[in-house]
């Protein structure tokens, strides 16, 4: 979701509902899950072959107010219990030769990026042969040997051009592109929320082209107000979670499961949808990395925290008939103590200003990868904590999780928050390659330093519970300032190469120079040495 002006804090109403809802995780009774059609589907066939309008950047980047998530992190201001205060001496990954993605000024075969709107919602993912980028209003596609783009960038409501309806005239954003590495094709997806009633708008590609052809689909959502819609591909479906809202009153998490048999043929499609209560919200789903399948018949995992704890719910999709079809969860997963971070709203400094940035430390960030090792089945999730004591300085660290068998018996297999300093970091998305190393990349700032891109990573061998030294992805030469814009980024994506399943590809915001909407992204790869 973007803002204009607005800033993202949590009102009183948010804190009342926090204390209502403290210690109240229990298990949903889940009973038949909603089943609804595709109001309508059809086929683009061929992307290249749609002109932009010129004015689509202009017009693009709607108001949709802020809607932040009750406090669900429970009473008391518990004490990080898993701090990685420093770090060996060995350095993550030599990052190679990263660019500048779609933001301010970008420019390519289809025109120059304009910005109207933030936060950019950065995202993007890593094909056969190409790299998607999306941000909140446009998109573009990158060659992946030579890191130039290929198309774009142009708005992403040109997905669905001539597809009529919000679809094709809204361009509201909150959107997310995914790699479905089995099928070899692109997921693009973002909701149309101008006006009720509300769609998400999905678009599934023919071939692994993601200059080509595409299905799309628009999925309804009534009047209730989808937001933070995020997807993971999974044999039997894609799946979506949303944070849903009557008016700005938090209804709980909808889990959905798109028809992902059917849409790889462009075939009508359904979801099947469940709805949780109040007491959870910032759900994920999980989303296949690697080319081992999990084992036949694995529902979808999906994760989020509350106080103390992850929450793992089982989501089996039937397609054939729906009263198969389960939700299953939550199991607790006790985890190291930790409070969120700012409290879920806004305290992450920059230099320069006064302005604070929002650390979205509310919800787990996109995305909640797996992997089936053969041996093991294991999730990686994180999310924003803090680790700073004083009121001076709260500084926030980066959570990260491996859960491992979620299928049998999950285990938090090993877990950390790193932050070797008092610098600020937060916006987190975390994955694994094939041999079980992992990387991080985040964003960080302090009162010393403008925002910046940075990661680490492990090795498999590496002592569990901890990451090695940081690295630079870039330094911002800039700060967000004006309009009260505290809002930044919303999430970032971290994601893997299919082609030799060890490539990291991260991609993330920052500025150039200090001053309001005028963000620009960055995309980059690195991989470790060891993973051939």
């Amino acid at each position: 979701m973007f803002v204009r002006a607005t800033g993202f804090g949590c009102s009183m109403l948010c804190a009342a509902i926090a204390l209502s809802l403290a210690g109240t995780a229990h298990a949903d009774t889940q009973s038949a899950p909603e089943v609804t059609s595709a109001v309508q589907h059809d086929q683009l066939h061929s992307l290249r072959g749609v002109m932009p309008r010129p004015d689509d950047f202009s017009k693009s980047g709607h108001n949709h107010p802020a809607r932040p998530l009750p406090w669900l992190d429970g009473p008391g201001n518990p004490t990080d219990g898993a701090v990685q205060g420093g770090t060996s001496g060995v350095a993550a990954p030599t990052a190679g030769s990263g660019v500048d993605g779609v933001g301010n000024g970008f420019s390519g075969p289809q025109g120059t990026f304009t910005v109207n709107s933030a936060p950019p919602d950065t995202n993007g993912a890593v094909g056969a042969t190409q790299y998607v980028q999306i941000v909140n209003s446009g998109f573009a596609v990158f060659d992946k040997s030579t890191k130039n783009v290929v198309y774009g960038p142009v708005a992403t409501n040109t997905l669905w051009s001539g597809f009529g309806g919000p679809c094709e005239t809204d361009n509201d954003g909150d959107a997310t592109v995914v790699y479905d590495k089995a099928a070899g094709r692109w997921v693009i997806s973002q909701f149309a929320v101008t006006a009720a009633p509300y769609y998400e708008c999905v678009a599934v590609s023919a071939t692994s082209d993601a200059t080509g052809a595409y299905y799309r689909y628009a999925f309804p959502y009534g009047n209730v107000f989808p937001d933070y819609p995020k997807m993971g591909v999974w044999p039997d479906a894609y799946y979506e979670t949303f944070n849903m809202f009557n008016g700005n009153t938090f209804a709980g998490a909808k889990l959905c499961a798109y028809d992902r048999n059917a849409m790889l043929s462009g075939a009508a499609a359904t979801q099947q949808c469940f709805q949780l209560s109040t007491s959870y919200g910032g759900v994920l789903p999980s989303d296949l990395d690697g080319s081992t399948a999990p084992p036949a018949g694995s529902p979808n995992y999906l994760i989020n925290f509350t106080a103390g704890q992850l929450n793992l719910w089982k989501f089996h999709v039937d397609w054939t008939n729906t009263a198969n079809t389960t939700l299953t969860g939550p199991t607790a997963l006790p985890v190291a103590s930790f409070a969120t971070a700012c409290g879920g709203g806004t305290c992450v400094p920059q230099s320069g200003t006064n302005q604070k940035l929002d650390s979205l430390g509310d919800r787990m960030m996109f995305r909640l990868a797996y992997r089936n090792f053969t041996d093991h089945e294991a999730l990686v999730a994180t999310h924003s904590v803090k680790v700073g004591t004083t009121k001076q300085n709260p500084y926030t660290g980066v959570r990260w999780y491996e859960i491992r068998n979620p299928g049998t018996a999950p285990v938090v297999y090993q877990q950390s928050t790193f932050a070797p300093d008092t610098t600020f970091r937060w916006l987190g998305s975390v994955a694994m390659d094939k041999q079980g190393n992992m990387a991080l990349g985040y964003s960080a700032s302090s009162s010393a330093i403008h925002p910046a891109i940075r990661y680490t990573g492990r090795l498999a061998t590496d002592p569990l519970n901890t990451m090695q030294a940081e690295s630079s992805i870039i330094e911002g030469l800039g700060s967000q300032s004006g309009n009260n814009l505290s809002r930044w980024g919303d999430y970032s994506a971290m994601t893997v190469d299919p082609a030799d399943d060890c490539t990291f590809w991260y991609t993330n915001e920052y500025l150039r120079t200090t001053g309001s909407f005028n963000w620009s992204t960055r995309l980059e790869s690195f991989k470790f040495s060891t993973c051939q």
